[in-house]
């Protein structure tokens, strides 16, 4: 599949040491979240220090980020609003009436471009093409006496899906959108606390889980504990359920739920629902991995690793353009001919998003020997696009938007095709339905919807 999902933030206050080198390990381990470029910003009481760059965590930073202060937030990107430029890298720095603020952001606003011609118009400046520097000027130019306060003005206007961590007069502030699209965890150390993206990026740090923040809240976090601002009027949990499907770690617990168990249970009724005589289960690794697993306990079929993952080779969704995605697959992945010429295999993925990666999987199984290829998919049908941080705001990107199942199966090259049900999935995740954001599945979205000048990638660019 190709998802390509906006960012992952981090940030820790600290009663004594340096606040950077955990978050450079917070943000290596949300190196899956985003892969364009990376940031970091602390302050040491005085100074706001910041540093950035294009590449991964490591290529940006080297072994340390030497940079002082006890308190810091970072920021991990793959873009889906503004273009693949240093510009664009957070965490965005602009002034304010604390001095300068940094700010990092996951997800996407549905009204960036209203909000921008907004402030615009009151003559603000803008140095980037990215809709977190929206947010990080909408709190700069407010009048509020305080930045917590700011925010709350701020979390009023603001729509869509946002996970943000900010540094304002030597404080960090955390907040997250009224719906709860995105994730953003709470953790404590010996010596003060943490707030990441997942859960997963706690322990290398030495943290522990404390608990979510909410949807619609801001907290203030202090080395010696957090504290709860003003909350917006907040509408219903809306969980991405993409998080759970793909996007999340497998050790990242969401909602109480640990992501790989669910996947496994995804796997498992994926198998009751759309069974198929076949020789072997092979995932597409690695987040099909969890579901086969599911699908060979189930059915009974042996599992296998037929497909081998170059570990030095980013996701395919991550990618910045589709011509490197193509490429990529065959670089990223290579079939085993020993576990799968001559047999019926069963492909388990996670989704089909465009069906090109499907397409060019079931060939690279076929060229090396599979007699039969039974694709698998732990998700329904993706039929609507996502206004939240993924990069599918049209629907025309989308093949289940234009085709039906057999339709898909024979663009793709495979003997059978079979769905996870809508309901199957909202039992997989163990979840109410009316807790999870499954717009892209069902067209039910949790927010307004922007209109069509205010959608894509490039809409800040285009004005």
């Amino acid at each position: 599949m190709i998802w390509r999902e906006a960012c992952g933030v981090f940030g820790v206050a600290l009663r004594r040491g340096r606040a950077a080198p955990l978050v450079y390990v917070g943000l290596m381990s949300l190196q899956h979240r985003g892969q364009e470029s990376g940031g970091i910003a602390t302050h040491d009481g005085s100074t706001l220090h910041v540093r950035k760059g294009m590449g991964l965590v490591f290529e940006v930073f080297g072994p340390d980020p030497a940079l002082p202060g006890l308190v810091g937030i970072g920021h991990v990107r793959y873009s889906t609003t503004g273009s693949t430029t240093l510009r664009n890298a957070q965490p965005v720095v602009v002034p304010s009436p604390w001095g300068p603020l940094a700010l990092a952001h996951n997800g996407n606003l549905t009204n960036a471009v209203a909000l921008r011609a907004d402030l615009e118009q009151r003559g603000v400046l803008f140095e980037t093409t990215s809709d977190t520097e929206v947010i990080a000027r909408w709190i700069a130019t407010s009048s509020a006496p305080t930045p917590e306060a700011a925010v709350a003005e701020a979390m009023e206007r603001l729509e869509g899906a946002y996970t943000v961590v900010m540094l304002a007069s030597g404080r960090l502030v955390a907040f997250r959108d009224r719906n709860g699209i995105r994730p953003l965890v709470l953790g404590r150390r010996q010596d003060g606390w943490v707030v990441a993206s997942e859960t997963c990026a706690l322990g290398p740090v030495g943290a522990e889980f404390v608990r979510e923040v909410e949807p619609g809240e801001c907290v203030t976090v202090a080395a010696d504990g957090i504290t709860v601002g003003s909350v917006p009027s907040s509408g219903r949990w809306a969980r991405c359920v993409f998080e759970y499907i793909y996007f999340a770690r497998p050790d990242t617990l969401l909602g109480g739920r640990n992501v790989h168990e669910a996947r496994y249970r995804m796997g498992q009724i994926l198998a009751r629902e759309h069974p198929v005589e076949a020789d072997v289960v092979v995932p597409v690794p690695d987040s099909g991995t969890s579901a086969a697993l599911g699908f060979a306990q189930e059915s009974g079929i042996r599992f296998d690793l037929g497909l081998v993952k170059n570990r030095y080779v980013g996701r395919t969704f991550i990618e910045p353009d589709p011509d490197r995605r193509a490429l990529g697959v065959r670089v990223k992945l290579n079939p085993v001919p020993s576990v799968v010429s001559g047999r019926r295999v069963v492909l388990v993925d996670d989704s089909i998003v465009r069906g090109t990666t499907s397409g060019r999987i079931v060939r690279l199984l076929r060229e090396a020997g599979a007699r039969e290829v039974h694709v698998r998919i732990s998700s329904p049908p993706i039929r609507w696009p996502c206004f939240y941080g993924v990069d599918t705001s049209s629907r025309g990107q989308l093949i289940a938007a234009r085709l039906g199942v057999g339709e898909i199966r024979q663009v793709i090259g495979a003997d059978t095709l079979g769905y996870l049900s809508l309901a199957g999935l909202v039992a997989a995740v163990g979840l109410p339905k009316d807790v999870l954001c499954m717009a892209c599945l069902d067209g039910r979205y949790p927010t307004s919807l922007p209109t069509e000048a205010e959608v894509g990638r490039y809409a800040l660019e285009r004005r």
